[in-house]
């Protein structure tokens, strides 16, 4: 050992004497530890009996919803069935719908044309009307509850069996009303009413031109004017559909197809009519106005002319363009007239305005006053077939879409 190195101190020896006695509180304290240790690992036959023995959850079928979407401007072939995945989520103010039937309009043919701008960018699903069932609310959401039959009103995306939508673009629906009923309801009668009486005014003993008279909004206008007192009703449709007319309460239907209806009405009322409401377009809206009375008024809601093919026509667009009537200020002033224009599509969010004429509609058809008139019901898979019976102008009254097939024809198609 070197004379810098100090021996490091002597380790005291274990007596057998001291041992016991550690050996006494070593067990106390595995006695006083708290059962920390690792569980005994199992045996893997032991895992999968264990596996086998517990109950397996049951696993949640995934949502999924037809939707009828445009993919792109075109024939009737453009409008495609898509199953989609998922359930929609209804955000604030909003409602989650299970709808059960669709309203087919005119503005849908022109937006799968591309004629109208009222879409945003394809695919988008089309349908502006349907009734359904609310399956669930949003936050803020306190006038409606799960399980209202409410009929919608919205700008587009209503071809679907479930959307989302504003609350305050639903409206109960009456005790007795179907839901086929419902989705010809808004859009159609809506149209008519504000067109009629808000701006056209009618008032007992006057006239009215009815064109398109078979159709929907035309159906719809044909009963709201015999809610007036001796209102005469000259109404535009083919020869065909003329008794159905005469049946609705139009005084005198016209063919237009074999005829000219100007003449027509002429020969009955010289002076001409206090009201014409014009679909068409073109230059049937020049004609229109020449056969106002003094005081009459033109109410131009639609362009049917553009519609003379599955898709869209230049010549009809340049025809229509060229044909457009056209008027100054100081020309109205002279001839006693007035000329209107209206959009239902431009008039979503004058939610009180809206609200206000579903009311007064929905108490009329309480009374028993008025009562949507459907012409077909279409499943979604014939929504071409659908498109074409609007098209061609075959239908009396409302052509309606439907998730499913309606069961009488389901059955008819399995035997």
């Amino acid at each position: 050992m070197s004379a810098g190195e100090e021996a490091a101190p002597a380790q005291p020896q274990k007596t057998e004497e001291q041992k016991p006695e550690e050996n006494q509180v070593t067990e106390q304290k595995k006695e006083e530890a708290p059962a920390a240790e690792a569980p005994e690992e199992k045996k893997p036959e032991e895992e999968a009996a264990a596996a086998e023995a517990a109950p397996a959850e049951p696993q949640q079928p995934e949502v999924t919803y037809k939707s009828l979407v445009l993919s792109a401007h075109g024939g009737y072939d453009k409008v495609k069935l898509q199953t989609k995945k998922g359930q929609p989520k209804p955000k604030a103010g909003e409602l989650l719908i299970r709808v059960s039937a669709c309203g087919l309009n005119f503005s849908d043919l022109l937006a799968r044309q591309g004629v109208c701008d009222r879409l945003p960018s394809m695919p988008v699903s089309l349908g502006m009307e349907c009734a359904g069932t609310v399956e669930e609310l949003g936050e803020g959401v306190t006038d409606r509850q799960v399980g209202d039959k409410v009929m919608v009103f919205c700008k587009y995306g209503l071809w679907q069996e479930l959307v989302t939508v504003p609350a305050n673009h639903t409206f109960i629906m009456p005790e007795g009303m179907s839901f086929e009923e419902g989705a010809a309801f808004l859009v159609n009668y809506i149209t008519a009413y504000m067109i009629i009486f808000h701006f056209g005014n009618l008032r007992p003993k006057q006239s009215i031109l009815i064109h398109m008279a078979a159709g929907g909004v035309g159906t719809a206008a044909i009963q709201l004017c015999k809610t007036v007192k001796d209102v005469t009703i000259f109404g535009t449709a083919s020869a065909s559909k003329h008794e159905a007319l005469k049946e609705s309460g139009v005084t005198h239907p016209i063919d237009y197809r074999t005829s000219d209806y100007v003449d027509e009405v002429r020969k009955i009322s010289p002076k001409g009519v206090d009201i014409v409401l014009d679909p068409l377009g073109g230059s049937d809206t020049c004609k229109g106005y020449n056969l106002l009375k003094p005081m009459g008024k033109l109410v131009i809601f639609g362009a049917a002319n553009l519609l003379t093919g599955q898709k869209k026509n230049i010549m009809a667009l340049a025809k229509s363009w060229w044909n457009q009537f056209s008027i100054n200020a100081m020309q109205l002033i002279g001839a006693n007239k007035a000329v209107c224009g209206y959009l239902l599509g431009r008039l979503d969010e004058e939610t009180e305005l809206l609200a206000d004429v579903v009311a007064t509609l929905l108490e009329l058809y309480k009374q028993g006053q008025i009562k949507p008139k459907i012409d077909s019901v279409y499943p979604f898979e014939q929504v071409g077939d659908a498109m074409r019976q609007m098209q061609e102008k075959k239908n009396v009254g409302k052509v309606i879409l439907v998730p499913e097939a309606p069961k009488e024809e389901a059955k008819k198609e399995e035997n």
